[in-house]
């Protein structure tokens, strides 16, 4: 028997990004052996018991003779699964099984079972986005999100077996699952079901018009958790755009995804306070995996206890909150993950809980101190919003008169996005420092308020920025339009509270 080679296309993932693989089987007289090179991982170079056992257990047998897999560029690290529909695929041209013509400008991406089953993988959408075949074949269960790359006719099967019919021309194209029906899920708790908190529920509301981050410090019982969980009700619906990138992420974090497959709703993620760099960063040894801070992206990443993560967790995310991303380099590679995330971070007044006004605190001096520096001042200094909350009032909590709803607050954000919008920013917290003065413009009592703050000594430049972008959104929120007022600019600054203030709250 001369030797025989057969090419197919598919793709492999790095960080969020698909990269096309070109899998090249060659068969040749020789004693029965099998090998994959090309760079593969552990579980890349394990494709040759899952195809062979796949093949066999749907019947179409197995080459027995010398098979050598290529996947090129053999300079880019293979790992994963998802090459083994394509090596299968690529054999069984190769031996002629299925007719050359029917492959043909068709990139195939899966996961074989030993019994021939086809599952899907991480990331299908980046995966198909890299492809240039004009059809691509995927698992049924990803159909729905290989067709958002909207550049590829999708076909699906659910089994090794039918995917050879429909290449023989045996059988057409199996149809792609009903979409399941959307389940209850977790629902965003509304606002009106907080009582009282005046402070706080303008805090989150300010937040989430204005993008910015914001540091809620209280007693256990305060409510600081469940303003947090009621931030993501107040943001707006993700574009199309934020939506891709959004759901890009998840798909190859190994997130579920909607029915639909496109997530159209901003993410909250509230990783533990144990959580490791990686973890929380992202990385990893072989598989750059992405981070809690990128499956945030275009939502809320919320850090309870924020005082119990580890400082240079922590210190960490500096970085990400100035650029939007993170960059994460290894030997075999660097990535850039998104990571563009509105921070909300709770926190006790001391270890016990019980610090502050309450005066029941039973922590040493030293270990107060010790447990609030726990957050660095470049960290703090990323907060515009730092907020105190104390435990409701008796006559709150027992008041039925329900609060504020979210979808009010809502639209008042929505308002609020749309001025910042007709300055060609996403959100006031992007203003430019450059174009301070011209957007802000505070009023002469405005102005006198920050010249005597700067002269105190209790705002630095940058607290500057911060506070004059929160007035802006003050009075975008009230609707003011051209120059910030005294009234705003005082709010701004009773909500940004120094750290000594914070830790004598």
């Amino acid at each position: 028997m001369s030797a025989r080679t057969a090419a197919v296309q598919s793709a492999v993932l790095f960080g969020i990004d698909g990269h096309r693989v070109r899998v090249e089987a060659h068969i040749a007289n020789g004693l029965p052996a099998f090998n994959i090179v090309g760079l593969p991982d552990a579980a890349c170079r394990e494709a040759r018991d899952r195809v062979k056992a796949a093949m066999t257990s749907t019947g179409l047998g197995f080459p027995d003779t010398r098979v050598t897999v290529n996947l090129a560029p053999s300079n880019l690290r293979k790992h994963g699964g998802g090459l083994d529909l394509a090596i299968a695929v690529a054999l069984m041209r190769a031996s002629g099984t299925v007719p050359e013509q029917t492959t043909e400008d068709t990139a195939f991406v899966g996961e074989l079972g030993l019994n021939g089953e086809l599952r899907s993988v991480d990331g299908v959408l980046s995966l198909v986005d890299a492809l240039t075949t004009r059809r691509v074949v995927v698992p049924g269960r990803a159909a729905a999100e290989a067709k958002l790359a909207a550049r590829h006719e999708v076909l699906c099967a659910s089994t090794l077996g039918e995917v050879v019919a429909a290449l023989k021309g045996e059988e057409p194209w199996p149809d792609p699952p009903a979409a399941a029906e959307p389940g209850p899920g977790d629902q965003i708790p509304d606002l009106s079901d907080i009582q009282g908190h005046t402070i706080g529920r303008k805090a989150i509301e300010v937040c989430a018009a204005g993008g910015h981050n914001l540091l809620l410090s209280g007693p256990p019982g305060a409510g600081k958790t469940l303003l947090a969980r009621r931030l993501p009700g107040l943001l707006p619906k993700l574009t199309r755009r934020e939506a891709l990138e959004t759901t890009r992420v998840h798909s190859a974090a190994g997130l579920p995804l909607p029915p639909d497959g496109l997530v159209t709703t901003p993410p909250f993620r509230a990783p533990h306070h144990g959580a490791t760099a990686a973890a929380l960063i992202g990385g990893g040894s072989g598989w750059i995996r992405p981070g809690e801070i990128s499956c945030a992206h275009n939502g809320v990443l919320f850090l309870d206890e924020m005082a119990e993560f580890a400082p240079a967790v922590l210190d960490g995310l500096r970085q990400p909150l100035e650029e939007g991303a993170i960059r994460i380099a290894r030997a075999h590679g660097s990535v850039r993950l998104p990571a563009r995330f509105l921070l909300v971070g709770a926190m006790n007044p001391c270890p016990c809980g019980k610090g502050g006004k309450s005066g029941s605190c039973r922590c040493a001096p030293w270990a107060r101190l010790r447990y609030f520096r726990r957050l660095s001042g470049p960290l703090l200094d990323r907060f515009d919003l730092r907020v105190h909350l104390e435990r409701a009032k008796a006559e709150d909590l027992l008041d039925a008169a329900a609060g504020e709803p979210s979808a009010v607050v809502a639209e008042r954000v929505a308002q609020a996005r749309a001025i910042a919008a007709e300055r060609g920013l996403r959100c006031n917290s992007e203003i430019p420092p450059a174009h301070l003065p011209r957007v802000v413009d505070p009023e002469p009592p405005a102005r006198r308020l920050l010249e005597s703050t700067l002269k105190s000594g209790s705002l630095s430049g940058r607290g500057l920025h911060r506070v004059q972008r929160v007035a802006r959104t003050l009075a975008d929120l009230d609707g003011v339009e051209g120059r910030v007022r005294e009234e705003h600019v005082a709010f701004a600054l009773s909500l940004r509270l120094e750290p000594e203030e914070l830790e004598a709250a």
